[in-house]
Order: C-alpha cells, then sequence, then structure tokens
C-alpha cells in the first residue's frame, strides 16, 4: 500500500472514532427536553449523576431566574433591607419587683446581720461585746447619733428582759432598727397633679447613676400605667442624651432633647415640661448633669434649672440619686444637693450587699428626707419603692 495512502486512511480513522466517542457522551444532551427527561428517569438511582435530575443544567432558555430583571417586573433593583422596628418592653410588675429585691439582699454578703446576732446571742454580754456592736453600726454607716442611740436601747432592753434566746435577741433588734429606719416616713413618689403633669427633676455628683435611674424609673411607672415623658437636660455629657432616649424608646417613653451639642439644660427643661403639658402627659421627668457639690457655679446652673422649670410648673419632687458604697462622702453631697434644690427623696444604687445598709438611717437622719427608692442590681427592673419593714428583715436574714 502507497505510503501517502496509508496516512490518509489513519487519519480519516482517527476523525471516525472522534466523531463516534462525541456522540456516545454527548448524546443525551441532543436529545430533545422531553426525551431526555425520559431518557433520565428510566436510569437507575445509582447511575444518576449526585443530586438526581435537577441537578443537571438545563439550557439557558430553559432555566428560570436567567432572564435579565427589569423594574416592569416588579423588582426594585434599589431596594434597602428592611430594618425591623424592636417592639415596646413591658417592665416587670413593681409589686414582684420587692420581693426580688429583698431575696437578692437576703443572699448578699450580710455581714452586718449576722454580726449583731452572733454578739447579742453570747452568754455573757459586757462592755467589750458592746463595743462590738457600736464597731459593726459604725461600719455599717449608721452614723454615730443612730448607733449610740441603738445601743443605749438594746443594752436597756437585754438588761430588762435578761434573755440570751437567739429568736427573742433577734425580735428586739428587729424593732430598734425599724424604728431608727423610720416606717412612719411618707415614701411615696408624687406622680400626679391637678390638670398638668407630675415633674420629677432627678440630680446628684457624676457617676452615680442619675441617667440610668431616670430609665429605670420610667419603666416602673410605665408598669404602674403612667404616660410618661423624658427631658434630656443633661447637655454636657454627649453621650446623656441618647443614652435616655434609648430608655425611653424601649418602653415607648418620648424623649425631649437638644440637637445642639451643650444646649441650655435650663432650656431642655423648660421644653419638657411644655411639651409634656401639651401632650397631657402624666408625668416629666428631667435627667440633669453630674454635678460636683464643691463646684459653686455648677450648682448654681443646677438651681437656675429648677427656677426655670417652675415659670411653666411646679417642681412636685427632687429626687437625689446616691450611691450607697461612698458613705459619709454620700451624707456630704446630699447635704449640698438639698440646699440648693430642696431635695424630696433619696434615691440609693448600688444597695446590693447589706455591710453599709445604715447609710439609709444616717441619710435620713441628715436630710430629715426619705429614701424613697432602692437599686440591687444592673438590670433595667432592678429599682423598686424602699419599704422600711422589708429592708430591715433582709439585714437580719440570718440564712
Amino acid at each position: 500500500m502507497d505510503f501517502d495512502v496509508l496516512i490518509l486512511f489513519i487519519a480519516l480513522s482517527v476523525i471516525l472514532l472522534g466523531t463516534l466517542g462525541f456522540f456516545l457522551v454527548q448524546g443525551g444532551k441532543l436529545l430533545p427536553k422531553d426525551k431526555r427527561e425520559q431518557y433520565l428517569t428510566q436510569r437507575d438511582p445509582d447511575d444518576l449523576p449526585s443530586g438526581g435530575v435537577d441537578t443537571l443544567e438545563a439550557p439557558a432558555e430553559d432555566r428560570p431566574g436567567t432572564e435579565e430583571p427589569t423594574l416592569g417586573d416588579g423588582v426594585d433593583l434599589l431596594e434597602e433591607p428592611t430594618v425591623e422596628e424592636p417592639s415596646v418592653e413591658t417592665p416587670e410588675p413593681v409589686a414582684g419587683r420587692l420581693a426580688r429585691l429583698r431575696a437578692r439582699l437576703v443572699k448578699s454578703n450580710n455581714i452586718f446581720g449576722r454580726s449583731l446576732l452572733a454578739l447579742l446571742s453570747r452568754d455573757e454580754i459586757d462592755e467589750d461585746v458592746w463595743d462590738e456592736i457600736e464597731e459593726v453600726l459604725l461600719m455599717a454607716d449608721l452614723g454615730t447619733e443612730p448607733t449610740m442611740e441603738l445601743v443605749d436601747r438594746l443594752r436597756e432592753r437585754v438588761k430588762v428582759e435578761g434573755t440570751k434566746d437567739p429568736a427573742v435577741v433577734k425580735s428586739m433588734l428587729t424593732e430598734e432598727l425599724t424604728a431608727l429606719v423610720d416606717p412612719t416616713l411618707d415614701r411615696r413618689l408624687t406622680v400626679s397633679a391637678d390638670g398638668r403633669p407630675a415633674v420629677l427633676m432627678v440630680v446628684g455628683v457624676n457617676g452615680v447613676g442619675k441617667t440610668t435611674t431616670v430609665g429605670k424609673l420610667a419603666r416602673m411607672l410605665v408598669a404602674e400605667d403612667k404616660d410618661v415623658l423624658l427631658g434630656a437636660a443633661d447637655t454636657f455629657r454627649a453621650a446623656a442624651a441618647e443614652q435616655l432616649s434609648t430608655w425611653g424608646h424601649r418602653v415607648g417613653v418620648p424623649t425631649v432633647k437638644s440637637d445642639v451639642e451643650g444646649a441650655d439644660p435650663a432650656s431642655v427643661a423648660y421644653e419638657a415640661v411644655d411639651r409634656g403639658v401639651e401632650l397631657e402627659v402624666d408625668v416629666v421627668m428631667i435627667d440633669t448633669a453630674g454635678r460636683l457639690q464643691n463646684k459653686s457655679n455648677l450648682m448654681d446652673e443646677l438651681g437656675k434649672v429648677k427656677r426655670v422649670v417652675e415659670k411653666k410648673s411646679a417642681v412636685d419632687e427632687v429626687l437625689l440619686v446616691l450611691d450607697a458604697t461612698t458613705g459619709q462622702n454620700g451624707l456630704n453631697q446630699a447635704k449640698v444637693f438639698s440646699e440648693v434644690v430642696n431635695v424630696t427623696g433619696i434615691v440609693l444604687t448600688k444597695l446590693d450587699g447589706t455591710a453599709r445598709g445604715g447609710i439609709v438611717v444616717a441619710i435620713q437622719r441628715q436630710l430629715g428626707v426619705p429614701v424613697k427608692l432602692i437599686g440591687l442590681g444592673e438590670g433595667p427592673d432592678d429599682l423598686a419603692p424602699f419599704d422600711a419593714d422589708e429592708f430591715v428583715a433582709a439585714l437580719l436574714e440570718d440564712r
């Protein structure tokens, strides 16, 4: 055979074999769509491609979703993701808070109650024991005068009754401490007024938690079905207005604030009361800037806020927020604030340990005004009305 003919024969054979292989591999896809689907459904399950029939790629014209979207098809190419508004929270009922807060106080580091009960239950109570009792009371920030009063009363009762029964001793101590805390004081908040909103101002030094206290108190009032409006008159701290607004937003309470950094706090407070009157709310609460009690110009500014508000409405409550852990320093703060804005009630924060529980007595003696609210935790509903009997019972809980 001629060599050229042989080469031609080999080339034709290669082309023929390649064409045959192509038809064998791609034959299924050359079938019409209906025939191809019939063919695939007749194959054994273990011979189907991974994922079954639907994983085979159809021609572009047969695949859904491959056409270019247009505005006429109802697809907005510029549509932004929808941001869901957070739902309004339902604050915990006030009645349930007191029991929960007492339980927390009972579980805290109750050195105060245990120490006193242990000392008073000894077989012999001599002068050294009485000195130890005085020391425990003073360390609890009860104050010198109340401490001496309590010790003198207990001395007399122990001497007269001559008992060492722990139950009797505890009963005596409970009665005397309760008398010092004074359950006869009116601790109710003024949250209603005739023909206008009740106006509450919240004052205190830096860092005691005024803004947080206003937010928690708003929750408490909402739980009692009060319509509340907040005034962000702390215009010196950049984040204060936003923080207060966030607290209000969580329970559906509006906040009046200024968009101007460093705005006049008296103007913001006045505007808040004005809006409260317009909206016929029950309570307007005004958050004020933290003040250093030894800075006369700052305290004068606080007095100005109160005077400007009173041009629109009387101020029904001035609540002084104090950190229970500050001890005697808190007493000094309370005295100065009371002179400037006539404090009507105390809010004690961070009272989550009973070692300094005596501060309640000392503050009330110093100012002549009651502790009205206490905070025992960081939770949004960890603020409750103060109750003298419950507080003393928790102080002397021995379990």
